[in-house]
């Protein structure tokens, strides 16, 4: 089913929301972005197809989010600084960006008639229980700055529902990856970074033992959540996990891409484990399935194939 209400992504510059604007314009929705660009890029803006709006700008600045938002229906909230490293150097920042912006979305969007916020939330407010797979109604655990900031997302988001009566959902991704991912930041995710190291002649650092294992999930699967999210007609309030529902460990990750890639000899370089970081991670997709028809449209080889291919036509290449 098409998509052609007006739409605002925020973060739409980063790895995640350019790839979910890309496709919102496939559907047929009028798109609008916001970004500052602190962690999203204008090379990723560049690679969108199709006509789109963008405010460059931060989701705390009330005038350029309202330009941003103004005549749209529905919100898709990617915006972030998305880094459990990140959040236990500079707490200060990560709950500007994560909390208090999120707050300034869900106000400025209830005061501008926004019918619906389709939330990123993430699968660190779990923490480390060793409980799984991961199920929504668990107690919520988390350990780094990121994490409560994400989580406190999600109740803010619950909260609006509930009082104010706009329409809802959070998504709690798990570990995504995919087209788009720098490589080259600190911050990004394992995948890129395995990826970047492999095809550049580099050792792949692990943090850890690398037997801790996470549930990859492939970027079309989280668009496809979203856009599934916008048009659900149940589960409004509610946190969803969207995942592919396995796990893998890292060093199995690295075995992996060492076989798709060719370079079966390259030898990790394992380091101290680093603070906030979960030991294992899977993920239970039952309610994402009965509330919006989830499904995994691409597996993890598969995706780490398909993103092998980006990185060889990609700028990092170069």
């Amino acid at each position: 089913m098409a998509l052609t209400t007006r739409v605002l992504v925020t973060g739409g510059a980063g790895f995640i929301g350019s790839n979910l604007a890309d496709e919102l314009i496939v559907q047929g929705a009028r798109v609008s972005i916001i970004d500052d660009l602190s962690t999203g890029s204008i090379e990723n803006i560049n690679d969108i197809t199709g006509d789109f709006d963008f405010v460059e700008g931060s989701i705390n600045d009330n005038e350029a989010l309202a330009r941003a938002i103004e005549g749209c229906e529905i919100v898709f909230h990617q915006a972030a600084l998305p880094s459990v490293p990140r959040s236990v150097e500079n707490p200060a920042e990560t709950h500007l960006a994560c909390v208090d912006g999120t707050f300034n979305v869900l106000r400025i969007a209830k005061e501008s008639g926004v019918r619906r916020i389709v939330y990123a939330a993430s699968s660190s407010a779990y923490g480390d229980q060793p409980t799984l797979p991961k199920v929504e109604s668990m107690r919520a655990d988390p350990l780094s700055p990121y994490a409560v900031a994400k989580l406190t997302g999600e109740l803010y988001c619950r909260a609006f529902n509930n009082v104010y009566g706009l329409e809802t959902f959070a998504l709690r991704y798990f570990n995504v990856f995919g087209p788009r991912q720098d490589p080259s930041s600190m911050y990004s995710g394992v995948i890129s970074r395995f990826i970047d190291s492999l095809m550049t002649g580099k050792q792949p650092v692990i943090y850890g033992d690398g037997e801790q294992s996470r549930d990859f999930t492939y970027i079309a699967n989280v668009v496809n959540a979203n856009i599934a999210a916008a048009q659900a007609t149940s589960g409004y309030g509610m946190t969803m996990n969207v995942a592919n529902g396995d796990r893998i460990s890292l060093n199995q990750l690295l075995d992996t891409l060492k076989m798709i890639t060719g370079n079966e000899d390259v030898q990790a370089d394992y380091q101290a484990a680093r603070s906030g970081d979960v030991r294992h991670s899977q993920a239970d997709n039952t309610l994402a399935v009965e509330h919006l028809g989830y499904r995994e449209l691409v597996g993890l080889e598969e995706g780490l194939r398909r993103t092998i291919d980006w990185w060889k036509s990609s700028r990092f290449a170069a």
